[in-house]
């Protein structure tokens, strides 16, 4: 449920019809309760030579690369010129690159040094489209020369072209082959902030991280978890006095936080004595901190809002909303484990899934989260098939849906068991509940033995990225799945006293 603080109706909701379902109402943070926020005027980029290259606004560009400087200033001459560009993935290989070159007919592309000679190994497959490349760095007589054996003008990063603030400092390693990072490059860019980049070896990520002292860091889960156990067990190691004292500061902020006071104001001798030591894991100047692609756990969040310094938000975003479409507030406790409230040009509702059972209108409703603003995608390149199932009436139709936790909460509270979803979820007779429901829909619909299920894993969080199961377009990575789920595939045969496959 949405904050009622931070968050205001602004339509209500909508009665099943015919031809539609049931959708709850309309909600808007409290900073656009009177209009969406509109896009500034004028936003132009001061790289303008495309036009040098023959390549017009409307045109496509791919960027082929982990990243770098040259990547982002790529990407934001591709803004100035109202280029689309299109990230060629560093990680899906030549075939993937050749696919997408065609299909949203590239005309220029940056590239990696390195990744010259994949993406010149595919040019004869997409050189009807593929006219210029650029590369991130340099290139031999015998690269050029293959390249203009088919029509393509090869040039370095000097030949093509010589670009030339302060105030923030932003630390790029998430990639830019994703919205996320490209969306808080283009902020700071904006904002004439400086940005630095790693080294692409995770194993020295945070020995980059105390050579930039970066203002704001931008991270998944996985890295922010990382962080917080290194702190922990480094605090555990050491004196019984130095523990107890930062137990005591830990507490004594965190409780003047939760009685409103922001972050900085909450303890500034704390601060200065004990928490000063904390803040220099990320080099000692970081004031903001986002947190995206998956749920944060609610301890590590907690324990970064206090103990940095720093303003902490942890967000839910889609390509399709070029970036982030949920965010939470700075300084409110309350929203911790949340994404909270739509951001400023985005308003949401719930819209019912009758097929699902799942009910916006509810007394605890559920449904698909549908989005409408000023900060959506216009739609799938080629693909209006695709385009129009997911925007209907304006609203975009995530496919992400706020589930129906009553009817295991319902069994629960008939059973005498807890209703907290977390211990539902580890509940040996939860999942014997879910499996009998399971066992009776497979006889209904006559199924056969091998068919029917002889044991489940309740798993609390969705699939995703941050963990490595799924692509980027979020299909099922199942080596790396049956590998993280090795422990719990092992104990369902184990449990359903079947042989192994």
């Amino acid at each position: 449920m949405l904050s009622s603080t931070y968050a205001v109706k602004v339509r209500e909701s909508r009665l099943e019809t015919r031809k539609k379902p049931s959708a709850g109402p309309v909600y808007r943070c409290i900073y656009a309760k009177d209009g969406l926020l509109e896009l500034p005027d004028g936003m132009h980029s001061p790289w303008e030579f495309f036009s040098n290259r023959g390549v017009k606004t409307g045109d496509r560009c791919g960027i082929y690369g982990s990243n770098c400087p040259e990547w982002s200033i790529a990407m934001e001459a591709c803004n100035s010129q109202a280029v689309t560009y299109a990230p060629l993935y560093d990680s899906l290989g030549a075939n993937a690159v050749e696919f997408v070159v065609n299909h949203a007919e590239v005309s220029i592309a940056f590239v990696q040094e390195n990744k010259l000679p994949d993406i010149l190994s595919c040019l004869p497959a997409c050189c009807s489209y593929l006219k210029t490349i650029v590369s991130f760095g340099n290139v031999s007589s015998t690269q050029k020369n293959e390249a203009e054996g088919l029509g393509v003008s090869l040039f370095s990063w000097k030949e093509f072209s010589e670009l030339c603030s302060e105030e923030d400092t932003y630390f790029s390693f998430l990639p830019l082959a994703h919205v996320f990072d490209q969306t808080m490059e283009t902020y700071f860019i904006k904002r004439g902030s400086s940005i630095g980049f790693w080294q692409g070896d995770v194993r020295y990520l945070m020995d980059d991280v105390q050579e930039l002292k970066p203002t704001a860091f931008c991270a998944v889960p996985r890295v922010y978890d990382r962080i917080y156990t290194g702190i922990v067990n480094q605090i555990a190691s050491g004196c019984l006095v130095r523990n107890k004292l930062f137990e005591y500061a830990y507490n004594y902020k965190l409780r003047n936080m939760e009685n409103g006071f922001p972050q900085d104001k909450a303890s500034p001798l704390m601060d200065k004595l004990v928490f000063e030591k904390v803040k220099q894991a990320l080099g000692g100047k970081v004031r903001l901190m986002l947190s995206g692609a998956a749920p944060l756990p609610r301890r590590v969040e907690e324990f970064l809002r206090v103990s940095f310094c720093s303003s902490l938000t942890q967000g839910h975003g889609l390509t399709e909303t070029c970036g982030g479409c949920f965010t939470s507030v700075p300084n409110v406790m309350s929203m911790i484990g949340t994404v909270a409230v739509p951001i400023t040009t985005i308003e949401a509702r719930l819209e019912s899934v009758p097929e699902m059972g799942y009910d916006a209108l509810s007394d605890v409703p559920c449904g698909e989260i549908c989005l409408r603003g000023n900060t959506l995608f216009s739609g799938y390149y080629k693909r209006q098939d695709l385009t129009d199932e997911v925007v209907i009436d304006g609203w975009f139709h995530t496919a992400v849906v706020v589930p129906e936790r009553k009817a295991l909460q319902d069994w629960a509270v008939e059973h005498n068991e807890p209703i907290d979803f977390k211990s539902l979820w580890e509940n040996p007779k939860a999942r014997k509940y879910i499996l009998n429901e399971l066992t009776s829909t497979g006889q209904k619909h006559k199924l056969r033995g091998f068919e029917m299920l002889k044991a489940v894993h309740l798993e609390p969080n969705p699939f995703d990225m941050e963990r490595d199961l799924v692509t980027p377009t979020f299909k099922l990575k199942r080596p790396q799945m049956l590998k993280y789920f090795k422990d719990k595939i092992d104990q369902l045969y184990n449990e359903a006293k079947g042989p192994k496959v």
